[in-house]
């Protein structure tokens, strides 16, 4: 074996290390450049803001009134619809509310007694057959006021519990905003003008979620 002969595995041994070396500096390098430097006390750190039902009821339900108020049809024309053809009413008057149509009326009617917060309002121009009740709380139930616009969707959120949450706060706002101001423990036999909404599980019973009442 000559000297040079002997010398090749050390300088490709050589070689192998300053490959080695040089490629733990280029990474090296590379996660130096790729590290933020967050100072204290800033929220650049920070994971994404949790979302707040609350808020975002208080900043929304205005705009869910405004957009129930606009679509709202008479009680009396809305009812003639659906008895006609309740598919017609539905892709004319509501809103897809996956489980069932969303529809948005007013009325103004004379109302009955209450039974757990929801009473009876008799409202002239329908059906006879047709009951016609609102909730008023203290617990107010349902998607209505969220469904009912049909521009609040469930893409819109993180998750279905935000989605849900949000339906909840809607509601809250409706007991802050209307029904707060309004004596709803002694409604019966007053005159109600009502606009709302409310999902058509049964084409002969309607209860309304109102986003505005007005009693006399």
């Amino acid at each position: 074996m000559t000297a040079a002969t002997a010398a090749r595995p050390k300088n490709r041994r050589r070689t192998g290390r300053i490959v080695t070396a040089v490629v733990i500096v280029v990474v090296l390098i590379l996660m130096a450049l790729s590290t933020k430097i967050v100072p204290k006390g800033s929220d650049l750190g920070a994971g994404p803001t949790a979302f707040s039902a609350s808020a975002w009821g208080k900043t929304n339900f205005p705009k869910v009134q405004k957009a129930i108020a606009k679509k709202a049809t008479p009680a009396a024309t809305l009812a003639t619809a659906i008895t006609a053809d309740q598919t017609a009413a539905a892709e004319k008057y509501g809103v897809d509310a996956g489980t069932g149509p969303e529809f948005t009326t007013t009325f103004t009617g004379t109302v009955g007694a209450a039974q757990d917060g929801i009473y009876p309002v008799t409202v002239s121009g329908v059906p006879s057959d047709l009951v016609i009740r609102i909730q008023t709380g203290p617990a107010i139930n349902g998607t209505d006021l969220r469904d009912a616009p049909g521009t609040i969707k469930y893409g819109q959120f993180t998750n279905q519990i935000d989605y849900q949450n949000a339906a909840s706060a809607l509601n809250n706002q409706l007991k802050k905003q209307v029904l707060a101001k309004t004596d709803v423990g002694s409604l019966e036999g007053k005159t109600v003008t009502v606009t709302g909404a409310f999902q058509l599980v049964n084409p002969k019973g309607w209860l309304v979620t109102p986003s505005q009442l007005e009693a006399q």
